[in-house]
């Protein structure tokens, strides 16, 4: 059932936002109020996470709120392993933040998700600067646990 609902969450929603949007409509918002209401909006989107995959296990550790991310491994051939990716918090701003990861690595072949720098989105956002340190650690460890599960899906079969 576990990946079966990671696959249905995250096969090709005409609603989701890509990336590529996300960052021009971050770019459209000067006022930071608005961008705050932005990721809040873009976190209301989120499927919610049913209780059963709220486990210690997709607990992401080094956030201060309640964050649980959630993958799923599709072999693709010649691309390699495509991570499909859910998540959820308890706190409103870090569902956005979620998103906005979603959005940049969700259905994307691990080695892909390996070269591409979500740190150094997050400060093109501007968002470094307007988030609690606290905050930014957090986004910082969303990351790696999504890192750590492409690095996972890439290992040979023990």
């Amino acid at each position: 059932m576990h990946a079966q609902y990671l696959y249905a969450c995250a096969s090709g929603d005409p609603d989701t936002m890509t990336i590529d949007e996300i960052i021009e409509n971050f770019a459209l918002l000067d006022d930071w109020d608005d961008r705050y209401r932005y990721l809040i909006e873009l976190g209301r989107g989120l499927v919610p996470l049913p209780e059963a995959a709220r486990t210690q296990a997709n607990k992401v550790q080094g956030c201060a709120s309640q964050v649980w991310l959630a993958s799923a491994v599709k072999p693709d051939g010649a691309a390699g392993p495509i991570l499909e990716l859910v998540g959820d918090s308890d706190a409103h701003i870090v569902r956005g933040l979620i998103a906005v990861l979603l959005a940049l690595y969700g259905g994307k072949p691990a080695r892909e998700i390996l070269s591409t720098d979500a740190v150094a989105l997050f400060d093109r956002l501007g968002l470094r600067e307007h988030l609690t340190p606290q905050r930014s650690n957090g986004f910082r460890s969303m990351v790696e646990r999504i890192r750590a599960d492409a690095r996972a899906a890439l290992a040979p079969a023990a």
